[in-house]
């Protein structure tokens, strides 16, 4: 690792821009001034380079390196690897869809520590970013909420590591149990992509639709005690029970007081679910009986629409026009949102167990259980009817 007191160049060469030299480092300006004074012009993202025509200029370019090094006070490191940027843009070219790459550069250690929060990993990629300094680092984008890190393999003389980042729905995802692991790709461009392309990617869809499952069956179950408590005050003051004008007050007042709350859960159903119940196919499922229920809660989120649009136009107009709310009006506000949607709420309520068990049989790449079912699944699934062989084939 670069001794960060001083100013580097990791110097490293590409078939498109010749030599590139990266500045690293805590007094990396000098590098900088250095590259610049041999001839090297910035590239985007934080690179230099100079791009020689023949071997004679190539190697007048790198003494005039070397003398402006060390001139400024900076080492040169040879990297035994092609620059970064090629490996990015290569990869990306083999990957199904419309994929982009972008190189970032971070010449003090601590600049990476932007990234920490918003990678989604479980492997050796947030080691490196925890613990390694990585000086350069390519962002694959496939720019439909795939977003990809490949960084050359610390500690080792060649290899690179490739893991996500979290999508933009989520912010917590330090230590997150659906995390994917990331994975060493070898040098060889065609087999890096094809790991991409065909291990990584579908471990990650996998990894990304169990922590949409679990985010909504989270927020139903936190709803559900406050929901089954209001039932049953509900009921313990029916007309007649010689508490009517108490009874309807108390009604009132906590049926105000549990939307505020079950909207602060519900919105993760509103903002998760669709994509999961998009993949249910109840026919190629064990449960054909199921889509009735699944129909019933298609229906429920589109009886919501309003109240989720309502809601984000809010949220954007806040980011937009910075707003004070205070709290009493934020309830007002979650408790009006909350009310719209309680009859949303039963139907979740209600049918989350067959939810719950379709969403499993339709994960991405087979019917497999990446996570344990809510107990509730346990003791309310029906038994399988037919045998597997006489069954529709899932859905893949």
């Amino acid at each position: 690792m670069n001794n960060p007191a001083i100013a580097d160049i990791i110097l490293s060469t590409s078939r498109t821009h010749g030599l590139v030299g990266v500045p690293s480092g805590a007094r990396f300006p000098q590098a900088q001034d250095a590259l610049r004074e041999a001839g090297f012009s910035p590239l985007p993202g934080g690179a230099f380079a100079a791009l020689p025509h023949q071997t004679r200029a190539a190697r007048a370019t790198a003494n005039a390196l070397v003398h402006h090094a060390h001139e400024h006070g900076a080492s040169i490191t040879i990297s035994s690897r092609p620059y970064l940027g090629d490996i990015g843009s290569d990869i990306a070219a083999r990957l199904p869809g419309d994929w982009s790459a972008t190189v970032k550069t971070y010449p003090r250690r601590h600049w990476q520590e932007d990234l920490i929060g918003s990678l989604w990993d479980s492997g050796d990629l947030l080691k490196a970013m925890l613990h390694d300094h990585v000086p350069c680092a390519v962002e694959l984008n496939n720019h439909a909420g795939t977003e990809l890190l490949l960084i050359e393999r610390p500690r080792h003389a060649t290899g690179y590591l490739v893991g996500a980042f979290a999508t933009e729905d989520y912010d917590a995802n330090w230590e997150e149990p659906n995390a994917p692991r990331s994975i060493v790709l070898p040098v060889e461009v065609d087999r890096a992509a094809r790991a991409v392309a065909h291990t990584f990617l579908p471990n990650y869809r996998r990894a990304l639709y169990q922590r949409r499952l679990d985010t909504v069956m989270s927020a139903l179950n936190r709803i559900r005690p406050e929901h089954e408590a209001l039932q049953t005050i509900k009921a313990s003051h029916r007309p007649g029970d010689g508490t009517p004008h108490a009874g309807s007050r108390l009604h009132a007042q906590m049926e105000r007081a549990f939307a505020d709350h079950a909207w602060l859960s519900f919105r993760d159903v509103l903002q998760h679910a669709p994509l999961l119940l998009a993949r249910c196919r109840p026919t190629a499922s064990p449960w054909p009986q199921d889509a009735g229920a699944l129909s019933r809660l298609r229906d429920a989120l589109a009886d919501s629409q309003n109240a989720w649009d309502e809601f984000n136009a809010l949220r954007a107009e806040l980011y937009s026009i910075p707003a004070d709310l205070s709290a009493q009006e934020w309830s007002q506000v979650r408790s009006t949102l909350g009310t719209a949607v309680l009859p949303a709420i039963r139907t979740w309520l209600a049918d989350s167990e067959t939810f719950e068990r379709q969403a499993r049989a339709a994960v991405p790449g087979g019917h497999v259980a990446l996570s344990a079912p809510s107990p509730r699944l346990l003791t309310t699934s029906p038994a399988l009817p037919a045998p597997a062989g006489e069954r529709a084939p899932l859905t893949p």
